[in-house]
């Protein structure tokens, strides 16, 4: 059976490298989602598979209608959806407050979950079918100046869980991909790398990739990128305290590097500035 995928925030960083990957697939056909039209046109037509595109900001009513309306006329199935558009803005609760809350819950989280609701149909219709979510180390482990977007994969992460049990009757599967710090346009890590300390704990946008076609079509139910990841969820579980000892001690800052929107002075890098583009996904622990 042909792989027949939809890859949202496909236009750079790790859709873009997804997408990437997933054209190498025997009989592959793929619909890329993101804002920026021109990136998708020349990603589309550099692709060893036949792909198409919708140009769209997730946060869009219409966004998801369109989208599976495009998926039906043009395929009539779907076998894979990888909910991997995500941006993030800097600031704690008490400077970014609600707005800062409300408007990563509404790229990170809601826009997955419209997504969803509007291809599941095509995926139930199609199964054996997956369904990828690309969450974050964020959404297991917290830290300061990072709250909303915790909250955002945390809740990514809960709600994924809950829905591998809903859909696997119906032959959905549902596997989570939880990076680490990807070095991407919207995210560049430039302060991680350039520290050999820190260096280690930077991955590319390959591994990330490569993690989603495990997690989709090997079926897996959870990837860290790099694994070693899942060590600092085990301690957010097993030594909580621990934790808290190592977040007083200032090692927050350390983590909490700066955004491609601040590295260009957009907005002048103040909080709440918009990253990028949405296709950037802002990994982070």
């Amino acid at each position: 059976m042909s792989l027949i995928a939809v890859i949202t925030g496909a236009s750079s960083g790790i859709g873009e490298a997804t997408a990437q990957r997933l054209a190498r697939e025997p009989g592959a056909r793929l619909v890329l989602v993101a804002r920026r039209e021109d990136r998708l046109r020349a990603l589309v037509h550099s692709l060893p598979a036949p792909a198409t595109y919708v140009a769209a900001d997730i946060t869009d009513a219409e966004a998801p209608s369109r989208v599976a309306a495009h998926v039906a006329a043009t395929h009539g199935r779907l076998t894979l959806l990888v909910n991997n558009a995500g941006a993030r803005w800097h600031g704690t609760f008490a400077d970014g407050g609600y707005a800062n809350v409300r408007q990563t819950m509404a790229v990170n989280f809601d826009g997955a979950v419209r997504m969803t609701e509007a291809l599941l149909p095509l995926l139930r219709s199609s199964a054996p079918s997956a369904i990828v979510n690309v969450a974050s180390v964020a959404g297991r482990v917290a830290r300061g100046g990072a709250g909303a977007y915790s909250a955002s994969k945390f809740a990514l992460v809960g709600w994924s869980d809950a829905l591998y049990a809903e859909e696997r009757p119906h032959g959905v599967h549902v596997g989570l991909v939880l990076p680490g710090f990807i070095a991407t346009e919207g995210f560049p890590a430039t302060e991680l790398r350039s520290r050999w300390v820190t260096r280690w704990m930077v991955s590319d946008t390959e591994r990330a990739a490569n993690a989603i076609v495990d997690a989709g079509l090997r079926r897996r139910v959870e990837r860290y990128v790099p694994r070693p990841y899942a060590i600092a969820a085990a301690v957010r579980v097993l030594a909580p305290a621990l934790l808290r000892r190592v977040q007083r001690a200032g090692a927050g800052g350390l983590l909490t590097p700066r955004t491609g929107a601040d590295l260009a002075g957009v907005n002048g890098g103040q909080r709440g500035t918009r990253t990028l583009d949405l296709a950037d996904v802002n990994r982070a622990l």
